[in-house]
């Protein structure tokens, strides 16, 4: 169940890309030149005008509302603070103004996600579409990638959601609470995009350790993450029976899940186990067993032991 994936289709979810197009096509509402500007900078805009992040920041940057990376590149020399309620959606593979180019984010320190905010970095063709990509309404289908860059950690304290893929974060990654609730009603930034409210972390490479804990929501995922440290799953309570597949990761630390609900599972990702350098705790153990694809396939271990 996951927004804007082409690998699975579910009723509810609307793709992030045809909605972010058509949102991309309003004229902005505060938008930053492509010149270099000095800190501290503020982009903000509704999700009709969204603001628009590009060129360079000397130093911290606030979004204190919505604002996309769609008119090139966008790097960030300071910190990014998406402030309550806000939103960033840097899903976008070209420059909206000229089609040429390229359009991604590169912050030079940390993401900061404050409560009830959102944020969406990262796009591929296979598992999260980029928002300008043509293939979502042509027979050849979605061709185009983008990668964000946060040299720093990523840390999101109560946020409203956070959907990341085909990012770098070269410290931390730290999901605290937050979440749209234990239910699917869309709200805040979900609710221009017509999606529940949910969390995902999909071919994402962090340096440092990565947790996910106390979130309430509708639907989280990680998938094909490579996290350097120890990796944290707990108490984390989701509505969508679906929900909590944690899978095909490679986690060089330990892997720790306790206290979610549902237990962490194969779902219908077509997942596989994660394989851990370290230790394998609770959810995630390598003594437990989950059918893939549930829930009559064949029964497979969550995790196994790395070889290497």
């Amino acid at each position: 169940m996951r927004l804007g994936s082409s690998a699975r289709k579910v009723s509810c979810f609307i793709g992030l890309g045809a909605v972010a197009v058509a949102l991309a096509g309003v004229v902005p509402g505060v938008a930053a030149s492509a010149s270099a500007r000095t800190a501290p900078a503020t982009c903000s805009g509704t999700s009709k005008a969204p603001g628009i992040l590009a060129g360079t920041y000397l130093g911290n940057v606030v979004v204190t509302g919505v604002c996309f990376v769609d008119a090139g590149p966008a790097v960030v020399q300071g910190n990014l603070t998406v402030a309550a309620g806000g939103a960033v959606n840097a899903t976008f593979a070209l420059n909206d103004t000229t089609k040429k180019g390229y359009s991604n984010l590169t912050v030079d320190g940390n993401v900061f996600v404050d409560a009830g905010a959102t944020v969406v970095l990262g796009c591929d063709p296979a598992n999260f579409t980029c928002s300008d990509d043509p293939g979502t309404t042509t027979k050849e289908g979605p061709t185009l990638s983008s990668w964000d860059w946060v040299r720093g950690s990523l840390i999101a304290t109560d946020p409203l959601g956070a959907v990341v893929h085909n990012t770098f974060v070269g410290k931390n990654i730290s999901e605290n609470g937050g979440g749209g609730g234990v239910g699917c009603t869309p709200t805040g930034f979900f609710a221009a995009l017509q999606s529940p409210v949910y969390s995902d972390f999909e071919n994402v490479v962090v340096g440092g350790n990565m947790s996910i804990t106390n979130l309430k929501s509708c639907w989280l995922g990680s998938l094909r993450d490579a996290v350097h440290g120890h990796f944290t799953v707990i108490d984390n309570k989701m509505v969508d029976p679906d929900a909590n597949e944690i899978l095909t990761n490679y986690v060089n630390g330990a892997l720790t899940c306790i206290g979610n609900l549902p237990a962490v599972q194969f779902g219908d990702s077509g997942g596989s186990p994660n394989v851990v350098n370290g230790k394998a705790y609770g959810q995630c153990s390598f003594s437990t067993l989950k059918p893939n694809p549930p829930p009559t396939g064949q029964m497979q271990h969550i995790s196994v032991p790395s070889t290497a």
